[in-house]
């Protein structure tokens, strides 16, 4: 199956730019024909007028129009996949098209969510006991602040589950739960096609970085993304796919090798943080500036979460530890 094929199952991709080069290429809003007319609209892009006016391109080229849209699907609370949603209920006409998404990640998309103001200070506190020094901290808490402008909360976001199927006019779209790169991260799979909507779950050049995500009131070790990842990416390589549709970039086959690459690619990053840590205790900045030597400051809490994230997954297997006895935190080999 190529992309070319998709025109004739009803689903039509718009690439919207993004400024992120970390990303992966631009991200992808998926329209997708509904059965009684209309579409489903499967991630919407950023909130930014120039992202914007690249979907209402994207529309336009495809000689569709927004009222069309009954629903869409957002697969995960980043702004590159939400930030748009709004946009496209008031070029509708209203809030009346319904946003759906998963529970574990309506609080970043929703109004009633926190705001940075609330986040920040836990974060900050969370750094620190990485070992990140206080004017890198200072620089990601500016950094953070500035993201929110890429995207428009909503009213409101209506659950939606696993094991639930999205009929369309010619596929059924399964819902999938497949947290890692964020807590409720979704994607959709159509079992007799072999399609599968993969969002930021599997990307073809990109390894999707698993975040730092703290609890409610700040707490380590609430959701652990590269462990949670590890084991939906095995869930997703269990699965017969002909087509991926990713997030960012053009769709791809050959999902099983890409995984296989992956978790090889995580095993030799661990292998290199316990060869590290057998000259001694270093803190998790320490660890990440080692791997990425040349990394901006601007990037730390990026180098930062994928450093964590494999500690966590060999904490697990009883290679490292943490000592919490003071702070900064250091990380020994067991």
């Amino acid at each position: 199956m190529t992309e070319a094929d998709l025109e004739g199952l009803g689903v039509h991709r718009i690439a919207i730019p993004v400024p992120f080069p970390q990303a992966g290429g631009p991200v992808n809003a998926y329209l997708v024909e509904e059965a009684g007319g209309g579409l489903l609209m499967f991630d919407s892009g950023l909130g930014t007028p120039e992202a914007q006016a690249a979907l209402e391109a994207g529309f336009q080229r495809l000689g569709r129009r927004f009222d069309e849209v009954g629903r869409i699907v957002v697969s995960h609370g980043h702004v590159d996949h939400y930030g748009a949603a709004r946009f496209v209920q008031e070029r509708h006409g209203g809030p009346d098209v319904p946003v759906f998404g998963h529970p574990a990640d309506a609080p970043k998309m929703s109004e009633q969510g926190p705001r940075w103001r609330e986040l920040a200070p836990r974060l900050a506190a969370y750094l620190a006991r990485q070992g990140v020094p206080p004017e890198v901290v200072e620089l990601l808490a500016k950094q953070g602040e500035g993201g929110f402008r890429y995207a428009r909360r909503l009213p409101e976001i209506r659950p939606i589950a696993e094991g639930e199927v999205l009929r369309t006019r010619h596929l059924a779209l399964e819902v999938m739960h497949m947290p890692g790169h964020t807590p409720g991260l979704l994607c959709l799979y159509d079992r007799e096609k072999r399609l599968f909507l993969s969002d930021d779950h599997l990307l073809e050049k990109v390894s999707p970085n698993p975040l730092i995500e703290l609890g409610p009131d700040g707490q380590d070790g609430f959701f652990r993304p590269l462990l949670a990842y590890l084991d939906s990416i095995r869930r997703l390589r269990a699965l017969e796919v002909d087509l991926v549709l990713p997030g960012h970039g053009p769709p791809f086959s050959g999902h099983r090798e890409i995984i296989d690459a992956l978790v090889g690619f995580y095993a030799k990053r661990q292998a290199r943080l316990l060869e590290l840590l057998q000259a001694g205790p270093r803190t998790a900045h320490e660890l990440a500036r080692a791997l990425w030597p040349r990394a901006r400051p601007t990037d730390a809490f990026l180098t930062l979460s994928e450093t964590v994230a494999n500690l966590e997954v060999m904490e697990s297997r009883g290679e490292v530890r943490r000592d919490r006895a003071a702070e900064p935190w250091r990380y020994l080999a067991a």
